[in-house]
């Protein structure tokens, strides 16, 4: 039997395939940095179970996260949006996602990726932790309330602590999985 994270192995079989394959392992692609960053925002008060159900409909709905043409969404596609059952359509979400686009796109600009700008919050590599238990993680750190004081700063929406400390799990900026997870070595 394979030893997962905690969480990941109370999930069903979409999240236990996320923690399998993607969760912690580190990104430093645009455009799913993008994309993750939107589904972190869009997860606000939700489970993440939720938002990987409707991950599928999020990429269809949002043009596959590509930044420049969400940035120019119209308030008529904002409203079509609004009408799709298979995102979470929460309005100021969805006009989050917008103005996110807006800023990320002016990040790009300034930086040359997003990579490079979201990797410098942890010195270019991953955060190699050593929890025993998923209890001991922590839900934000100083890290991630830096990243999300600057991005807020640069005007990105739903990116509390919270939200970034999640984001820098999902994309491996930060290894929290649990030693006994088989997944713990393969991420390092």
């Amino acid at each position: 039997m394979v030893k997962r994270c905690e969480w990941a192995a109370k999930a069903g079989e979409l999240d236990q395939e996320y923690h399998d394959t993607e969760w912690g392992v580190p990104c430093y692609d645009d455009r799913m940095l993008f994309e993750l960053l939107i589904l972190e925002g869009a997860q606000a008060g939700l489970s993440w179970s939720t938002i990987l159900n409707k991950r599928e409909t999020y990429r269809k709905a949002f043009d596959n996260f590509d930044a420049k043409k969400i940035a120019r969404y119209s308030d008529k596609k904002v409203a079509k949006l609004l009408e799709d059952p298979g995102i979470v359509r929460n309005k100021l979400k969805v006009n989050a996602t917008v103005g996110n686009a807006k800023a990320y796109l002016k990040v790009v600009k300034e930086y040359g990726s997003f990579s490079d700008y979201i990797w410098q919050f942890v010195g270019g590599k991953p955060i190699q932790n050593k929890w025993k238990r998923m209890v001991d993680v922590p839900v934000s750190t100083a890290e991630s309330d830096a990243m999300s004081k600057d991005l807020k700063k640069r005007g990105f929406k739903f990116i509390g602590t919270t939200i970034c400390y999640a984001y820098m799990q999902a994309v491996g900026m930060v290894n929290d999985h649990t030693t006994t997870c088989f997944r713990y070595k393969a991420c390092k």
